[in-house]
Protein backbone atom coordinates (compact mmCIF):
# COMPACT_ATOMS: atom_id res chain seq x y z
CA UNK A 1 0.00 0.00 0.00
CA UNK A 2 2.90 2.30 0.77
CA UNK A 3 4.55 2.32 -2.53
CA UNK A 4 1.55 2.73 -4.24
CA UNK A 5 0.97 6.20 -2.02
CA UNK A 6 4.50 7.11 -3.16
CA UNK A 7 3.40 6.17 -6.83
CA UNK A 8 0.51 8.00 -6.90
CA UNK A 9 2.41 10.74 -5.39
CA UNK A 10 5.22 11.22 -7.96
CA UNK A 11 2.05 10.86 -10.33
CA UNK A 12 0.41 13.79 -8.92
CA UNK A 13 3.66 15.80 -9.10
CA UNK A 14 4.25 14.93 -12.94
CA UNK A 15 1.02 15.77 -13.49
CA UNK A 16 1.10 19.33 -12.12
CA UNK A 17 4.51 19.44 -13.56
CA UNK A 18 2.78 19.01 -17.22
CA UNK A 19 0.20 21.28 -16.40
CA UNK A 20 2.17 24.30 -15.18
CA UNK A 21 4.81 23.74 -18.11
CA UNK A 22 1.70 24.09 -21.10
CA UNK A 23 0.40 26.91 -19.19
CA UNK A 24 3.72 28.91 -19.01
CA UNK A 25 4.15 27.87 -22.59
CA UNK A 26 0.89 29.26 -23.63
CA UNK A 27 0.84 32.91 -21.67
CA UNK A 28 0.94 35.56 -24.06
CA UNK A 29 3.31 38.13 -24.50
CA UNK A 30 1.28 41.33 -22.63
CA UNK A 31 1.63 44.30 -24.61
CA UNK A 32 4.36 46.79 -23.60
CA UNK A 33 3.42 50.47 -23.61
CA UNK A 34 6.05 53.52 -23.18
CA UNK A 35 5.53 57.26 -23.07
CA UNK A 36 8.68 57.97 -24.33
CA UNK A 37 7.60 58.93 -28.49
CA UNK A 38 10.68 59.77 -29.58
CA UNK A 39 12.46 56.40 -28.09
CA UNK A 40 9.16 54.49 -29.85
CA UNK A 41 10.45 55.83 -33.28
CA UNK A 42 13.93 54.88 -33.06
CA UNK A 43 12.79 51.19 -31.42
CA UNK A 44 10.33 50.77 -34.35
CA UNK A 45 13.09 51.74 -36.91
CA UNK A 46 15.92 50.00 -35.56
CA UNK A 47 13.58 47.05 -35.38
CA UNK A 48 11.40 47.16 -38.69
CA UNK A 49 8.47 47.87 -37.16
CA UNK A 50 5.92 50.56 -37.25
CA UNK A 51 4.51 52.80 -33.81
CA UNK A 52 0.83 52.85 -32.51
CA UNK A 53 0.39 55.99 -30.91
CA UNK A 54 -2.56 55.92 -28.52
CA UNK A 55 -4.21 58.96 -27.68
CA UNK A 56 -6.30 58.71 -24.81
CA UNK A 57 -8.65 59.55 -21.83
CA UNK A 58 -7.49 56.41 -19.67
CA UNK A 59 -9.36 57.77 -16.75
CA UNK A 60 -12.49 59.22 -18.02
CA UNK A 61 -12.70 58.68 -22.18
CA UNK A 62 -15.72 55.70 -22.10
CA UNK A 63 -14.46 54.56 -25.53
CA UNK A 64 -11.16 54.86 -24.95
CA UNK A 65 -11.67 52.41 -21.80
CA UNK A 66 -13.72 49.72 -24.53
CA UNK A 67 -10.81 49.55 -26.49
CA UNK A 68 -8.73 49.03 -23.74
CA UNK A 69 -10.38 46.50 -22.25
CA UNK A 70 -11.91 44.64 -25.41
CA UNK A 71 -8.67 45.22 -27.59
CA UNK A 72 -5.28 46.39 -26.09
CA UNK A 73 -5.92 44.10 -22.92
CA UNK A 74 -6.30 41.06 -25.13
CA UNK A 75 -3.39 37.86 -25.42
CA UNK A 76 -4.42 38.15 -29.54
CA UNK A 77 -3.60 41.98 -29.38
CA UNK A 78 -0.58 41.59 -27.06
CA UNK A 79 0.82 38.62 -29.63
CA UNK A 80 0.50 40.84 -32.16
CA UNK A 81 1.66 44.18 -31.25
CA UNK A 82 5.35 41.97 -29.57
CA UNK A 83 6.10 41.23 -33.20
CA UNK A 84 4.53 44.05 -35.32
CA UNK A 85 4.71 46.92 -33.20
CA UNK A 86 5.76 49.91 -31.09
CA UNK A 87 3.03 50.76 -28.51
CA UNK A 88 2.87 54.46 -27.23
CA UNK A 89 0.10 55.44 -24.96
CA UNK A 90 -0.09 59.20 -25.15
CA UNK A 91 -2.85 60.06 -22.23
CA UNK A 92 -4.72 63.10 -21.32
CA UNK A 93 -6.34 62.22 -18.21
CA UNK A 94 -7.84 64.11 -15.49
CA UNK A 95 -7.30 62.43 -12.30
CA UNK A 96 -4.20 61.25 -12.78
CA UNK A 97 -0.75 63.11 -12.20
CA UNK A 98 1.78 63.13 -15.13
CA UNK A 99 5.10 64.72 -15.23
CA UNK A 100 5.92 68.11 -16.82
CA UNK A 101 7.58 66.31 -19.76
CA UNK A 102 5.01 64.02 -20.70
CA UNK A 103 1.93 66.66 -20.63
CA UNK A 104 4.52 68.98 -23.08
CA UNK A 105 4.88 66.24 -25.43
CA UNK A 106 1.43 64.70 -25.45
CA UNK A 107 0.40 68.14 -26.35
CA UNK A 108 2.94 69.08 -28.72
CA UNK A 109 1.61 65.48 -30.84
CA UNK A 110 -1.91 65.94 -30.30
CA UNK A 111 -1.38 69.59 -32.03
CA UNK A 112 1.04 67.64 -34.86
CA UNK A 113 -1.51 65.09 -35.41
CA UNK A 114 -4.84 67.41 -35.33
CA UNK A 115 -6.22 65.30 -32.94
CA UNK A 116 -10.25 66.49 -32.44
CA UNK A 117 -11.32 63.58 -30.17
CA UNK A 118 -11.21 60.44 -27.70
CA UNK A 119 -9.51 57.50 -28.71
CA UNK A 120 -7.70 58.09 -31.53
CA UNK A 121 -5.15 55.87 -32.66
CA UNK A 122 -2.56 56.65 -35.27
CA UNK A 123 0.01 54.22 -36.92
CA UNK A 124 3.37 55.66 -38.27
CA UNK A 125 6.42 54.37 -39.24
CA UNK A 126 9.99 54.60 -37.71
CA UNK A 127 10.23 58.27 -39.22
CA UNK A 128 6.97 59.31 -37.93
CA UNK A 129 4.97 58.90 -41.71
CA UNK A 130 1.50 58.95 -41.22
CA UNK A 131 0.24 55.11 -42.60
CA UNK A 132 -3.24 55.45 -41.27
CA UNK A 133 -6.05 56.52 -38.39
CA UNK A 134 -8.94 54.86 -36.51
CA UNK A 135 -10.62 54.90 -33.23
CA UNK A 136 -12.63 52.44 -31.38
CA UNK A 137 -14.33 49.95 -33.48
CA UNK A 138 -16.65 47.12 -32.06
CA UNK A 139 -15.39 43.71 -33.04
CA UNK A 140 -12.53 42.54 -30.73
CA UNK A 141 -8.94 42.24 -31.29
CA UNK A 142 -8.82 40.10 -34.64
CA UNK A 143 -10.78 42.70 -36.35
CA UNK A 144 -9.14 45.73 -35.06
CA UNK A 145 -5.58 43.63 -36.13
CA UNK A 146 -7.10 43.03 -39.48
CA UNK A 147 -7.47 46.82 -39.58
CA UNK A 148 -4.12 47.71 -38.63
CA UNK A 149 -2.80 45.07 -40.86
CA UNK A 150 -3.94 47.79 -44.01
CA UNK A 151 -2.22 50.91 -42.72
CA UNK A 152 1.19 50.09 -44.04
Amino acid sequence: MFMFQVSMGRLMAAVAAVFLLTVAAGRSAEAVWTTDYEAALKKAKAENKRVLLDFTGSDWCGWCIKLKEEVFDTTAFGNYAKDKLVLVELDYPRGKAQTDEVKKQNAELAKKFKIRGYPTIIVVDGDGKVLGQTGYKPGGPYSYIQDLDKMK
